[in-house]
């Protein structure tokens, strides 16, 4: 317990976490700056349509993983702060151990799965059989996305200066393969082959520092746990995790498959434009996931003790610094995004600067929603995370699919706008009413004598 206080109290208080969301929003910017930089070469080197190409295959690949997945971090974050009395450092190695069996299962199918579903239902997604060797170079860094487990440990001791950091190594790495197979003509096969190298090399690394990371806080490796009877072991956790990953479908079916149906609906060409303002606005948006990654945490640890106070003033505190930041970013679009697309990325995608507009409208209402999220996960709300998801997902592919056809790649930015607006709305009629009624803590004494007459509830 002394240690997990310590870990609060580095981060509690809104200068630490304003100092923590520095962290991770500094090297986020970093890392999504250093990402334009192998966009650039990239789009430079292939041009519209076969970049077009190279954006289709890599967002089916990630579609096919991120449905796949685990986001195993938040029950294992969640059930560790639920934890009553002394840390038990066994059963702790024993709750990691569960969500990285959880993750590596997960990669392993999505890898499998990719290739698979590539030949059998690529072409209705513009992509042809010739494309499938694409897929299958990169199922390969699908294989090693294990994330759940060491983000979990990675943020729950509070080393957001490493998560913060810790991509601008492949990041790198994407960049000298980049410019190296433009300046050796390699073409689509050998830009395809250089995300994956550093995608492998960067999902290695973290997998280390995840480990590492453990250590530090001395709970032994998950590896050597034993891994009988996980489930009995921690009832209620395979739920949540279910729960979460259904959440996180959800929103892989409009964070990726909006690109895939842009290019169904009109090619690939269309599609890399629409790649080009989302990765742009990424910039912004890796805000309200790095805010989440800090909060999530704290509320957890807050919620269970009741402090309802300060729950509330984080959320309203946060979601405001998060409005200031969706204004600059759209302000800074408007002056600045024209040059920025002609002078980094060539003349030829210059149809991305009004869909990059657009975009920014829906990244601000989604950092608006990143906290009100956080709060629910926090508050144990996952199914309600789950209905939001559902009702903003139906309306986004309602829209979606009545104006792509009319107005190409700006249909699916108005159907993020659409979907942004429901999910704060929702999400912020949800926690208030949910942090009004309160969470009344349990006695100490209670909660240790429940934790005996019960050990195997985190």
């Amino acid at each position: 317990m002394r240690a997990r206080l310590g870990v609060l109290g580095r981060a509690g208080g809104f200068r630490g976490r304003i100092t923590s969301i520095g962290h991770l929003l500094s090297g986020s910017f970093m890392n999504a700056g250093i990402m334009l930089l192998s966009v650039a070469i990239a789009a430079r080197t292939l041009g519209p349509y076969s970049y077009g190409i190279m954006v289709l295959v890599l967002t089916f690949g990630r579609t096919v993983e991120r449905i796949m997945r685990f986001e195993s971090w938040q029950p294992v974050i969640k059930f560790a702060a639920d934890q009553e009395g002394p840390d038990d450092k066994v059963r702790l190695s024993q709750l990691y151990l569960y969500g990285l069996t959880l993750d590596v299962g997960a990669a392993l199918l999505a890898g499998l799965s990719t290739i698979i579903l590539a030949a059998a239902g690529g072409r209705l997604f513009g992509l042809s059989s010739l494309h499938v060797e694409l897929v299958t170079i990169y199922s390969i860094a699908l294989l090693c996305n294990i994330n759940g487990m060491p983000t979990a440990a990675l943020r729950f001791a509070g080393h957001f200066r490493t998560l913060a950091y810790a991509q601008l190594v492949a990041n790198v790495l994407r960049i000298g393969l980049a410019a190296l197979c433009a300046a050796q003509g390699y073409g689509l096969v050998g830009f395809m082959v250089a995300w994956t190298v550093a995608q492998v090399a960067g999902q290695i690394l973290f997998i280390g520092l995840g480990f590492r990371a453990l250590a530090i806080q001395n709970i032994p490796n998950p590896l050597r746990a034993d891994w009988r009877n996980l489930r009995q072991r921690f009832p209620g956790f395979l739920a949540f995790a279910w729960s979460t990953n259904m959440s996180t479908t959800l929103r892989t079916f409009t964070q990726e498959v909006d690109a895939l149906l842009v290019g169904a609906l009109a090619g690939p060409a269309a599609a890399g434009m629409y790649h080009i303002a989302k990765r742009m606005a990424k910039v912004a948006q890796t805000a309200g996931a790095q805010v989440q990654a800090v909060l999530y945490p704290d509320m957890a640890r807050i919620w269970v003790k009741g402090d309802m106070a300060t729950f509330r003033s984080m959320i309203l505190q946060i979601q405001w610094a998060l409005a200031s930041l969706g204004i600059c970013a759209l302000a800074a679009g408007y002056l600045a995004g024209d040059f920025l697309i002609h002078f980094a990325i060539g003349a030829a995608f210059a149809g991305a600067y009004p869909l990059l507009l657009t975009q920014l409208v829906a990244v601000s209402l989604n950092l608006h929603a990143a906290p009100s999220r956080a709060a629910l996960l926090a508050m144990g709300e996952h199914r309600v995370v789950m209905r939001i998801s559902i009702a903003s997902t139906l309306l986004f592919f309602t829209v979606a699919f009545t104006l792509i056809p009319h107005i190409g790649a700006m249909g699916a930015n108005i159907a993020h706008i659409a979907l942004g607006a429901l999910t704060a709305v929702l999400s912020d009629i949800w926690w208030m009413r949910g942090s009004a009624a309160g969470r009344v803590p349990l006695p100490q004494s209670q909660s240790q004598s429940q934790s005996q007459s019960q050990p195997q509830q985190v």
